[in-house]
């Protein structure tokens, strides 16, 4: 554990290989047709649906094989881009207004380059939507079921994103307390 943002990492050795975790992701049933899946998506739209324009640009950064997130904004008027690094393809040359991360964050081998990537895709004053469970009780750390899933090699606690808005020039705008927070960059 960070003695500074209490992020736990994974050992690299356990890191699954790109074969390995593209089929783990594959095992997923996350698409536009599962209504489970698009509720659980919403926990994280609904709650930036005041900050969003129909102006702007977004990206769902890791979207996986089957974009969704994007197809529920455009339904409600929104561009959002897709890019997932095992599904799809984006050069990710131009900068958004709005990143959504929705369960990303804790497939991130290197926290802190895939955050430098992210804070330099993001305009000055961008919007930044993660979705990541968060913990909060070590002693419960090992039996918590978002630590079984063998894909799973970051895992936050609240202070970790305080030490993510002062080290990458963010402010909250919304958390729910458990794993979905909208953070604004810096102008």
């Amino acid at each position: 554990m960070c003695g500074r943002c209490r992020l736990i990492g994974v050992s690299p050795e356990h890191f699954l290989s790109a074969p390995e975790e593209k089929n783990r992701y594959l095992t997923h049933n996350n698409s536009i047709g599962q209504q489970g899946y698009v509720d659980f998506l919403n926990r994280a739209i609904l709650p930036s649906l005041k900050y969003l324009r129909q102006s702007m640009l977004g990206l769902d950064y890791g979207c996986g094989y089957a974009p969704t997130l994007s197809v529920l904004l455009a339904n409600r008027g929104f561009r959002c881009e897709n890019y997932d690094p095992c599904f799809i393809e984006n050069p990710l040359n131009k900068k958004y207004d709005y990143l959504f991360s929705t369960e990303v964050f804790e497939h991130f081998f290197h926290p802190g380059r895939e955050m430098a990537r992210i804070t330099a895709l993001l305009k000055p004053g961008g919007l930044l939507i993660v979705m990541t469970e968060r913990w909060s009780d070590l002693r419960q750390f090992r039996t918590w079921y978002y630590t079984r899933d063998p894909a799973h090699v970051a895992f936050y606690h609240r202070k970790t994103f305080d030490y993510i808005c002062d080290a990458f020039g963010f402010f909250e705008l919304f958390d729910d307390g458990r794993s979905v927070l909208l953070l604004r960059k810096n102008d």
